[in-house]
């Protein structure tokens, strides 16, 4: 005779040992990040496959990365990204963005902030219309050639003009040279641009860690505007960013081939929140 109270009890005790996970989805200008606030510290960190499951569109929640707020000493927070591999990365301008907004949610923050993260430090706001100004690192290094562009931005990135960008096949070629002899194992990100007037520019972006074409880039939009700038391009100094996900803003002060003071700037959204099991 099948015992049906052992049998509910045993699921009730399973389901009980499994671990649930508070999170939000937050997106900017279409690149969306799983976000979870572990000041607690008890989010199991260095379980990459974890991160992945969560960060799977048809498996887990789904996200082009995952994104910890943690307790810091010294400021407000700290961040700590993973790509949606579940390898932790280097710096996110979007990821950061929406961490702001999601620490102001949560009341960690009103609407200044000053955060770290892998790349060190980052000034932040966030204006009553949404509009999150996050304030990158300088950047003095910058690799011209006449094909491309190199440069960091937080993160390693590789600006390249091309025609016909609406019909570029990014996946493809970003991947040839993100895995190419140019940039050996730790890779680069990619990004394919086209100039639409004195201070427009519209990209899109291959990333690593993600290993496909993502909606936008802030690191990316960041590291054209410079590019952009710093091979004369454009004169401006607050570029307008046209990505697959909507538009971005960067602004920046340049003396003597020193970019300094620079911001990235556009919408971070709250989408949802909800609670998985693990």
């Amino acid at each position: 005779m099948i015992n049906i109270s052992l049998i509910v009890r045993t699921f009730v005790e399973y389901n009980l040992k499994k671990m649930q996970i508070e999170f939000y989805k937050y997106q900017g200008t279409g690149n969306d990040f799983v976000m979870i606030d572990n000041r607690s510290n008890s989010f199991p960190k260095e379980d990459t496959n974890l991160i992945a499951h969560l960060c799977d569109r048809r498996f887990g929640i789904g996200g082009d990365g995952l994104i910890l707020l943690e307790n810091d000493p010294e400021v407000d927070f700290k961040m700590v990204y993973y790509n949606s591999d579940g390898n932790q990365s280097s710096m996110c301008g979007n990821g950061g963005r929406c961490l702001v907004a999601f620490a102001k949610k949560l009341h960690v923050i009103d609407d200044v902030t000053v955060f770290n993260a892998i790349d060190g430090l980052h000034h932040a706001s966030v204006a009553e219309n949404g509009i999150v100004s996050l304030q990158m690192i300088d950047v003095a290094d910058i690799k011209k050639t006449s094909d491309y562009t190199f440069l960091n931005t937080g993160s390693p990135h590789h600006v390249q003009l091309v025609d016909d960008l609406e019909h570029y096949n990014v996946k493809e070629k970003g991947a040839q040279i993100r895995y190419g002899e140019l940039y050996g194992q730790e890779g680069s990100n990619i990004n394919f641009v086209k100039k639409i007037d004195a201070n427009t520019f519209s990209l899109r972006t291959y990333e690593r860690g993600v290993e496909d074409e993502t909606l936008a880039c802030g690191t990316g939009a960041t590291a054209v505007a410079i590019a952009m700038n710093a091979t004369g391009a454009t004169q401006a100094t607050s570029i307008d960013l046209n990505v697959e996900g909507g538009k971005l803003v960067v602004s920046f002060d340049k003396k003597d081939n020193q970019f300094t003071n620079i911001f990235l700037k556009g919408p971070a959204e709250f989408v949802f929140k909800g609670t998985i099991s693990i």
